[in-house]
């Protein structure tokens, strides 16, 4: 029995399949559906004679239709999802996309909506200023590429984010747009010339000929611009359409082509009293053309100072050949290859010479220098960093050479974890963008409807005005604004606190700061530097101060309090083996329990000794011990109080010019803290803080907070999160210090990298300029809107005069949002 072979590309169809399509009348069979779904796209494009003029099988369907199926299956590689792939735990995974295709608000909307509606895509956000897109999803249940395939099937193009990658579509899409620009001028005022000649022609009189003739050359030259220059209006309308959608490029598409159909009806007619509108289509284009090309430009440079975070790692980096050890200067040059940064692995050690990026987070293996992060943290100063000391990806290197050990890669370094925050802030929504998002979706199909009505009773009452009145409402106006007067001001908002070391991580947070009216301090690591030394160490035992030193620190190596922190750093090198903590219980904010060989010990503030052990010190020593206002810690095992430690801190600058500007704000001030009362006090009394609290557990806190928000206080906490996690949790903006947790930095509502307070007022400054350049924007488009639409009803409003109208229009709104970029930052 003969093989079947298939008709489109000659491999061998199994007895199994049956794929078959008609081609000249006759059925043909088809080995795959690739095959099936080419051969029927050639026959319904009348092509058939393909297959009769041929000279060798054609390739076959299934490597032409699933091209961009397995480009983007390339994806789904774990290894590649390394370099971009944010991974949180189990089968959750986060991306950011580059999305390509995007050109109103309503893109933004039906990406979200399509998107959301897959099974095991848990979030969406796509941010209008960047066209970049996060989204989380659950990988049991959907992979990436599927995502990339749903994104395409609606028109759009996404890959992963690529900031190499974004600069190039960002240049792609603006030479595109001044190609359009320039097609859509010079041939606009040539259209222009004859369209004067015609204008002169109605007053002083036009032979019939000449005006014919000039109306078939107008029309020849006001279809390229129509074709290419309209390009970007049609195929965003079609997409729109054929997704059963009403985008914000579908009125000026429909006004485009009325305004054409018409012309050329008059044209080719010859009706020398008929109205043509070629120069308003030229004009209209040229304007939108013009107007999105300098939106494009501000919206770039909007989010210009956060972008440049992405740009600070390097493509490549000088990494030791593998089992080189830290070697000397003259050998290093032997032992080093030059790769990609995207290659580099944890345990890896890379050369930083003076001058370049550090690539990856990492430690200092061999060598000292000075390391400027000031685009990360703001922090103007370089900071000195030597062996053993972490350093962070995106930093420079100034001074000497330093080998370091890579100890995080890709996404998660604190520069991508930075990034993230940054992007769930940009692209989250608060309540004034959501509520324009939500005008702007129906204000559309009510123009349309508008622009029926028009259109009718027009064509009853004055039939020779009607097309050009309809075209007038079509094009006026700008639901766009509505949409942009959110977006682009906090994402130059973004950018400008960013510069300062002040990192905006929630949509709402700008709104909610420049609401709030009272703001809660934490002390320790806060309003004071975190940084606590040692100032004396009184012991009550047979213990010496070295072996109460090593007790402590087996306690409190377990803990990330600055108090922690200063006695592992006193008794580094101290350190018995013997004394090794077990079952140790951490109470947040009170103190620490453990075992050391079978013996219980405690350390802690006295009210958590005593609640412990039952021991106290007597009323007078313990006055005398807390009488300078230090940080008192004690340690005791069950029998007896071992050792008081006393602990001195330094409290920030520029601390006292906050608490007195926030004042003349007339906010209300709290410091709220869980040391003893003198040491609040004295920390209080020094800044002018004039409400405060001592002796409070996190519970205590989070009760004090909860009861001011009962009387209606929108409560700012700013807080290094060691103790105060559910209390940030709790307040409706909550600022962590760069300094402060992991958990505390994840879940703020803003990051103080810098830990200069003073930017602190920055902060509030913009977020009230923030509200006043939204409140303003929303006002113009809602008055632009309200005015220009009824006087484009009544048939006061040239088509021209609308397209310039609706331009500016999204113009102004995105360049008064530009003013944030401007204000003073003081670091």
């Amino acid at each position: 029995m003969s093989q079947t072979h298939c008709y489109h590309c000659g491999l061998p169809v199994p007895d199994s399949l049956h794929w078959f399509v008609t081609i000249d009348g006759k059925s043909q069979p088809m080995c795959c559906p690739g095959c099936q779904a080419v051969a029927q796209a050639i026959v319904q494009a009348g092509l058939q004679e393909f297959y009769t003029y041929r000279t060798t099988p054609s390739p076959t369907g299934q490597s032409l239709v699933p091209d961009f199926l397995q480009q983007t299956q390339v994806y789904d590689n774990p290894a590649i999802q390394k370099r971009f792939v944010h991974q949180e735990g189990g089968q959750i995974r986060e991306v950011a996309l580059i999305l390509e295709g995007i050109t109103c608000a309503a893109c933004i909307w039906l990406n979200e909506r399509h998107l959301r509606t897959l099974p095991g895509v848990l979030t969406v956000h796509v941010n209008y200023s960047t066209h970049r897109a996060r989204v989380r999803w659950d990988d049991s249940q959907i992979h990436l590429s599927d995502i990339l395939q749903a994104i395409s099937r609606i028109g759009y193009l996404a890959h992963p984010y690529d900031p190499q990658r974004q600069q190039e579509v960002l240049d792609r899409e603006r030479r595109h747009q001044l190609r359009r620009i320039g097609v859509a001028g010079v041939l606009g005022m040539q259209v222009m010339m004859f369209s004067v000649a015609l204008y002169a022609g109605s007053w002083y009189g036009i032979e019939p000929e000449f005006k014919h003739l000039f109306h078939w050359l107008n029309c020849f030259l006001t279809l390229p611009i129509l074709i290419y220059s309209g390009a970007p209006f049609l195929k965003s309308a079609w997409r729109d359409l054929s997704h059963r959608q009403i985008g914000m490029d579908v009125p000026v598409s429909l006004g485009l082509l009325l305004a054409f159909v018409g012309s050329v009806w008059t044209t080719v007619s010859g009706d020398n009293h008929g109205e043509v509108y070629y120069d308003s289509i030229a004009m209209f284009i040229f304007f939108l053309l013009t107007g999105r090309y300098f939106e494009l430009m501000a919206r770039h440079k909007s989010s210009q100072a956060a972008e440049s975070l992405v740009h600070l790692v390097p493509m490549t980096t000088t990494r030791f050949k593998k089992n080189s050890d830290v070697l000397s200067p003259c050998e290093v040059e032997k032992q080093t290859e030059v790769v990609l940064v995207a290659d580099l692995e944890t345990n890896d050690t890379v050369l930083i010479r003076p001058g370049e990026t550090i690539p990856a987070d990492g430690t200092i293996q061999e060598g000292h220098s000075n390391i400027d992060e000031s685009l990360l943290t703001g922090e103007s100063q370089p900071i000195p960093k030597q062996l053993g000391h972490p350093v962070l990806a995106g930093t420079i290197n100034i001074d000497s050479p330093l080998q370091i050990r890579v100890d995080k890669v890709g996404q998660e370094t604190v520069l991508s974890h930075i990034l993230r925050l940054l992007e769930r802030a940009q692209t989250e929504k608060p309540r004034l963008t959501q509520l324009a998002d939500r005008i702007a979706s129906w204000f559309i199909g009510i123009v349309l409807l508008l622009a029926t009505g028009v259109a009718i009773y027009w064509w009853q009452a004055d039939p020779q005005r009607w097309l050009s009145i309809t075209l007038s409402v079509l094009v006026v106006t700008c639901p766009c604004a509505l949409s942009l007067a959110t977006p682009t001001a906090i994402t130059a908002a973004t950018s400008t606190l960013t510069r300062i070391g002040l990192l905006i991580t929630r949509g709402h947070a700008l709104e909610t700061l420049a609401h709030a009216t009272h703001f809660v301090f934490d002390k320790t690591g806060t309003l004071t530097e975190g940084k606590l030394r040692l100032l004396t160490t009184h012991t009550f035992a047979d213990l010496n101060r070295e072996t109460c030193l090593q007790l402590a620190r087996a306690l409190e190596h377990h803990s990330e309090h600055p108090i922690a922190l200063a006695i592992c750093n006193l008794a580094e090198g101290q350190s018995d083996s013997s004394r090794i903590a077990t079952q140790v219980n951490n109470f947040p904010g009170a103190g620490m329990s453990g075992e050391i060989a079978n013996t219980a010990y405690f350390i802690g503030t006295p009210a958590f000794i005593a609640q412990q052990t039952g021991l106290t010190l007597p009323p007078t020593e313990l006055e005398n011990l807390q009488r300078e206002g230090h940080t008192l810690v004690l340690l005791a095992n069950r029998h007896t109080l071992l050792a008081a430690f006393l602990f001195g801190d330094q409290i920030r600058p520029g601390v006292s010019e906050l608490i007195q500007a926030l004042h003349q704000q007339q906010k209300t001030v709290l410091l709220l803290s869980g040391d003893h009362t003198l040491a609040v006090q004295r920390v209080a009394h020094a800044v002018g803080i004039q409400h405060f609290a001592a002796n409070l557990t996190p519970d205590n806190k989070l009760q004090r907070v909860t009861e001011l928000q009962t009387q209606g206080a929108i409560v700012a906490m700013i807080g290094d999160g060691v103790n105060d996690a559910p209390v940030l949790a709790q307040a409706q903006i909550s600022i962590a210090m760069g300094g402060g947790t992991q958990v505390a930095r994840a879940s703020a509502d803003m990051i103080l990298l810098s830990e200069h307070l003073p930017n602190l007022l920055t902060g509030i400054h913009a977020a009230n300029q923030t509200l006043n350049i939204i409140r303003q924007n929303l006002l113009w488009a809602i008055a632009y809107n309200l005015l220009a639409l009824p006087a484009a009803t009544l048939g006061w409003i040239a088509p021209w005069i609308a397209a310039i109208g609706m331009s500016l229009s999204s113009l102004l709104v995105v360049v008064n949002a530009l003013r944030l970029l401007k204000l003073p930052t003081k670091t």
